[in-house]
């Protein structure tokens, strides 16, 4: 990851329209990732997310497929 990736504009999606992005694929064809804290996670979270809090993202980032389109948050 170079200086530059600092400063690409991340695409951003409403509740929504991530819905809908949900329910027209299938898990294997995205990556779902929650970045709160593990006690958030397990009060509740969106099924299927993978619990990567974000302080951690960094050295976790192997965990994420490059391929597949990602949803954080």
């Amino acid at each position: 990851m170079g200086v530059l990736d600092y400063f690409k504009s991340i695409p951003t999606m409403s509740a929504e329209e991530v819905r809908r992005f949900l329910a027209d694929k299938h898990p294997d064809q995205y990556n779902l990732v929650d970045v709160r804290q593990p006690a958030e996670y397990k009060r509740d979270h969106i099924p299927g997310a993978n619990l990567i809090p974000m302080a951690e993202l960094k050295e976790r980032l192997h965990e994420i497929d490059p391929e597949k389109p990602t949803i954080a948050y």
